[in-house]
C-alpha cells in the first residue's frame, strides 16, 4: 500500500492537471470541483501514508539513475503540510480568480506544481530531488507570470532566469558529488562522507548544490527574485511560493547539511553566516517597505534565515543538537502555516481594493472582525509572542545558540562572535515585531482620510468558503502555540530521524522565565524600532493632517539591477565578445605573419585573396539573430537541453 501511495502522491496531480484542463474547456464549475477534489484526495493520501512509514518506491532506469521515493516521519509531515495548504489555497482561488482570465492555465500548472513539490519532499536521493526541483521551477514560473502585467512578466523573467542558473550550478555539484561517492542516496551519503579523507571535493560539491537550493529558499544573496515575484504573483500563488515552494529549497539544504556534512562545524559556520545575512536583510527590507505584499515577502525571506540558523546550529552542536533540530523543523512548519493565513488575508484586501499600498488600504480592516482575527493570529505567530506557535520554534533556535556558547568551550573571541549572532537573532525578531505592527496599525487602527466611510460599509467583503479557509488557517496557530508539549514536540520527534538528530535529554520548559526573556527582549526592541524609526522617519505628515508611509529604501542597493544584471547582461557578454574577437584576431595575425614570412623576397608583393567576413564580425547584424531577455534565452537553452536528454534516453 505504501508504494501505491507514494506513486499516487507524486504522479496523480499531473494526470489531474490534464483532466482539469480538458474539463475546464467545457465547464468552469466542473473544473473547479475537479481541482478541489484532487487536492482533497492528495491530502487523504498523505494522511494515509502515516500507516506506511518505511515504505519506498522506485522507478528504475528513468533517465539512467531512476527515481526513488521513501516515507518517513519528516517526509510524511511535509506531504501532509503541502496537501493541506494546497487545498486551502485552491478553495480561496475560486473567489480570487472569479473574474480573471486564463484560469484553465493557472489550474493546469497549479496541479503540476503540486505533483513536482510532492516529488521533492518524498524523494530519497538527490537526483530525484533535482529532477522534480527543475520541473517545479518551470511550472511555478507560469503561476508567477499569471497576471501578464509588465511587472509580472519582468518578475517571472527574473524568477526563471535565476532558477535555471541555480539548477545548472546544482547539477554540476551533483556530478562532482557522484564522482566522489558513487551514489546520491541521502541515507548512504552520511557514512560515505564520514569515511572520505579529502573533504575538499565534498565542500566544493556542497557549495554548488547549496547555490541551487538556496536560490529557491530565498537565501541571501540569491534572493533577488523573491520580493518582485511574490508581489507580482496572484495572492493564492504567493501563499504557495512562501509557504511551500521556498521550503523545497530548505529541504535540499537540510538533505545536504544533515547527511553529507552531519556535525561538520566549518559547514555549519558557512550556513550560519548566510543565515544571519538572510535573516537581517529580509527584516530590514520589510521595515522599509510601504507595500503590504512586499512586506510579507521580505518577511518570508527573513524567516527563512531563522530556519537556516537552526540548520547551522545542528552542524555546530554535533550530537547535542536536539534543540536546533526541533527548532529548525518547527519553524519550517510554523512559517508555512503563518504565511498561508497572512497571504490569503492579503488577497482578500486586494480583491476589495485592488492595491497593496499601505497608504491606500489603511483603515480597511476596521469593523471587520474576521480579517482582524486572521491578521492578528498571523502577526502574533510570526513575531514569536508567547502562546503562539512561532514562539516555540524561535525559542528552541535561540536556546540552541545559547547552549553552543555555553557548552562548546569556545575562546573569548569565538564566544563574542556567537554572542553577536545571538543578538542579531533577537534584533531580527524585534524588527519582525516592528514591521508587523506597522501592517496591523495601518489596516486596523488608523483611519483612511478619504475612504473610511466606504470601507466601513463593506460588510460582505469575503465569500463564505474563503472565510472558512481563513478562520481555519488562523485558528491553528494559537492551538499549536498553547500545546507545545502535546503537538509540536510530537511533530519534532517524528521528523528527527531525517535530520539524524538526537532526542532531547529532558522536556523543554517553554514558558520558563529564561525562555520568556528572549521573547521579551525582541518585543522591546520591536517597540523601540516602531516608535523611534518607523513613525518619525518612515512616515510623513500630509497637509490634511494624516500621515503617509514612505519607502525610503535606496534604489541603488537593489542587488538585481546593481550587480546581477550588469554582470550577466553587460560585463560577461563584453568579456566574452572581447575573448572571441581576440581569438579571431589570432587567425588574422597568423595569416599576416605567414604572408610576411613567405613573400618577403618577392620582387612584387603578392596579395592572397581575402574574405571580408573571415576572422571579423560583419558590421550589420545577422538577419536570423535572436535578441531577447536573459530569461528567454535560458528558456530556449532549457528546451534544447530537454530535447537532447529525451533523445539520449529513448533513441
Amino acid at each position: 500500500m505504501g508504494k501505491f501511495l507514494l506513486a499516487f502522491l507524486v504522479f496523480f496531480p499531473f494526470a489531474a492537471a490534464l483532466a482539469g484542463y480538458l474539463t475546464g474547456r467545457r465547464s468552469k464549475a466542473g473544473r473547479d470541483a475537479l481541482v478541489q477534489a484532487s487536492c482533497l484526495l492528495e491530502l487523504l493520501a498523505a494522511l494515509g501514508l502515516a500507516g506506511s512509514l518505511g515504505a519506498s518506491f522506485s522507478w528504475e532506469g528513468f533517465c539512467g539513475l531512476g527515481l526513488h521515493f521513501a516515507a518517513d516521519g519528516f517526509r510524511l509531515t511535509m506531504a501532509v503540510l503541502t496537501a493541506f495548504i494546497w487545498l486551502l489555497t485552491t478553495i480561496s482561488s475560486k473567489e480570487y480568480f472569479a473574474a480573471a482570465h486564463n484560469r484553465n492555465r493557472y489550474y493546469l500548472f497549479l496541479l503540476m506544481t503540486l505533483g513536482s513539490t510532492m516529488g521533492i519532499f518524498l524523494s530519497s536521493d538527490l537526483y530525484t530531488t533535482f529532477v522534480f526541483f527543475e520541473v517545479m521551477s518551470f511550472t511555478s514560473w507560469v503561476m508567477v507570470a499569471q497576471e501578464e502585467t509588465p511587472d509580472a512578466k519582468k518578475a517571472s523573467g527574473t524568477y526563471l532566469g535565476v532558477a535555471v542558473l541555480g539548477g545548472l550550478v546544482t547539477l554540476m555539484g551533483l556530478f562532482l558529488l557522484y564522482s566522489r561517492t558513487g551514489t546520491l542516496e541521502m541515507s548512504a551519503l552520511t557514512g560515505l562522507a564520514a569515511q572520505t579523507a579529502d573533504k575538499g571535493p565534498l565542500y566544493a560539491a556542497g557549495v554548488l548544490i547549496l547555490v541551487g537550493f538556496g536560490v529557491k529558499a530565498g537565501m541571501y544573496p540569491l534572493h533577488i527574485w523573491l520580493p518582485d515575484s511574490y508581489v507580482a504573483a496572484p495572492a493564492p500563488a504567493t501563499a504557495l511560493l512562501s509557504a511551500v515552494l521556498s521550503k523545497a529549497g530548505v529541504f535540499g539544504i537540510l538533505a545536504v547539511s544533515c547527511n553529507i556534512f552531519l556535525h561538520d562545524a566549518p559547514w555549519g559556520d558557512l550556513i550560519l553566516v548566510l543565515a544571519v545575512l538572510t535573516m537581517v536583510t529580509g527584516a530590514v527590507l520589510a521595515v522599509f517597505s510601504a507595500n503590504l505584499k512586499r512586506t510579507l515577502a521580505c518577511s518570508s525571506m527573513s524567516q527563512i534565515g531563522f530556519i537556516l540558523v537552526g540548520v547551522a546550529m545542528q552542524c555546530l552542536l554535533g550530537e547535542e543538537n536536539a534543540l536546533a533540530v526541533g527548532g529548525s523543523m518547527l519553524h519550517l512548519l510554523n512559517h508555512s502555516l503563518i504565511k498561508t493565513a497572512l497571504f490569503m488575508a492579503a488577497g482578500v484586501v486586494f480583491l476589495n481594493l485592488g492595491t497593496f499600498d499601505l497608504n491606500r488600504l489603511r483603515g480597511f480592516g476596521r469593523k471587520k472582525p474576521l480579517l482582524m482575527f486572521v491578521f492578528l493570529m498571523g502577526i502574533l505567530g510570526v513575531t514569536g509572542v508567547p502562546l503562539w506557535n512561532g514562539y516555540v520554534s524561535k525559542t528552541l533556535i535561540h536556546e540552541s545558540i545559547v547552549e553552543y556558547i555555553a557548552a562548546a568551550g569556545l575562546s573569548a573571541g569565538q564566544a563574542a562572535y556567537y554572542r553577536w549572532v545571538e543578538w542579531l537573532f533577537l534584533i531580527s525578531g524585534g524588527l519582525t515585531v516592528a514591521y508587523m505592527t506597522k501592517i496591523f496599525v495601518a489596516l486596523f487602527v488608523e483611519k483612511n482620510p478619504t475612504e473610511q466611510q466606504r470601507y466601513d460599509g463593506m460588510k460582505r467583503y469575503v465569500s463564505r468558503p474563503t472565510a472558512v479557509v481563513l478562520a481555519v488557517s488562523a485558528a491553528i496557530l494559537p492551538v499549536l502555540g498553547m500545546t507545545p508539549g502535546l503537538t509540536m514536540d510530537s511533530i519534532a520527534g517524528l521528523c528527527r530521524g531525517f535530520m539524524n538528530g538526537e532526542a532531547p535529554a529532558h522536556a523543554v520548559e517553554y514558558f520558563s522565565l529564561t525562555n520568556l526573556k528572549g521573547a521579551a527582549i525582541s518585543i522591546a526592541i520591536g517597540a523601540a524600532v516602531y516608535l523611534l524609526l518607523v513613525r518619525p522617519l518612515l512616515m510623513k505628515k500630509q497637509p490634511d493632517g494624516s500621515w503617509a508611509y514612505l519607502d525610503r529604501w535606496p534604489r541603488w542597493l537593489n542587488l538585481e539591477y546593481g550587480l546581477y544584471r550588469p554582470v550577466l547582461l553587460k560585463i560577461l557578454p563584453f568579456l566574452g565578445a572581447l575573448a572571441a574577437r581576440f581569438a579571431c584576431s589570432l587567425v588574422d595575425w597568423a595569416v599576416a605573419g605567414l604572408r610576411a614570412l613567405l613573400f618577403w623576397k618577392a620582387p612584387e608583393k603578392v596579395e592572397p585573396p581575402t574574405d571580408d567576413y573571415f576572422g571579423v564580425y560583419p558590421e550589420r547584424p545577422h538577419p536570423h539573430t535572436i535578441s531577447n531577455s536573459l530569461a528567454y534565452s535560458l528558456l530556449l537553452f532549457g528546451i534544447g537541453l530537454s530535447i537532447t536528454l529525451l533523445y539520449l534516453l529513448f533513441c
